[in-house]
């Protein structure tokens, strides 16, 4: 069976298009998916990176190419009135939604609060609360084990596992040794998991 290592940010646009593109190419092909946290705010630093530098008449067009994007799949997407936000607690999040055996459904309710239902809370304790209520974990503990020391230092160590595998965005999918950024990479994807399965 293939694995997916699927490098992820909640403040990602892409982010949130590939994280519902994947899965039915996944589930396809019976590939598994595992989820890495990646930091872009640290990765962005690392490589002197600045998103609003980038040419205006680029920045301008973003809005009207996500529109198109979620128009073709179905999606309720919409760019939340705060963007950027901060990513480290809900990226944290993640982590500790994994140990708690809640990994997906966590997901699922941070992606659609923020580009569904514009709702910039998830980078605060109280947006992490409401969503650890939704999917059915104790909000106190939950946001204990986000802000503490284990699970910050495993966002570091997967950001910087990323970084040591060539990652350098997101959203990024490894399937072996071969990298595919984007998500408008899936028609790639699918081909490399016809290739495996056919060897």
């Amino acid at each position: 069976m293939a694995t997916i290592d699927f490098y992820w940010d909640i403040g990602s646009t892409n982010t949130y298009f590939a994280f519902h593109l994947i899965r039915p190419i996944a589930e396809k092909h019976g590939a598994d998916i595992v989820m890495h946290p990646f930091n872009l705010g640290f990765v962005f630093r690392h490589h002197d990176y600045v998103l609003q530098d980038e040419p205006a008449a680029k920045l301008r067009n973003r809005g009207r190419d996500l529109a198109r994007w979620a128009e073709k799949h179905g999606l309720p997407f919409r760019v939340p009135d705060r963007f950027p936000i901060k990513t480290s607690r809900p990226l944290r999040g993640g982590l500790a939604a994994r140990e708690l055996g809640a990994e997906t459904p966590y997901l699922d309710a941070v992606f659609a609060r923020y580009w569904e239902r514009n709702d910039p809370s998830i980078a605060e304790v109280a947006g992490m609360e409401a969503v650890a209520r939704d999917i059915g974990l104790d909000p106190a503990a939950f946001v204990a084990l986000c802000d503490g020391p284990e699970i910050r230092q495993a966002l570091i160590d997967e950001t910087r596992a990323g970084l040591d595998r060539g990652v350098f965005g997101a959203p990024s999918f490894c399937i072996g040794d071969e990298l595919f950024w984007g998500k408008d990479r899936m028609e790639f994807i699918d081909d490399e998991l016809a290739r495996l399965g056919r060897n």
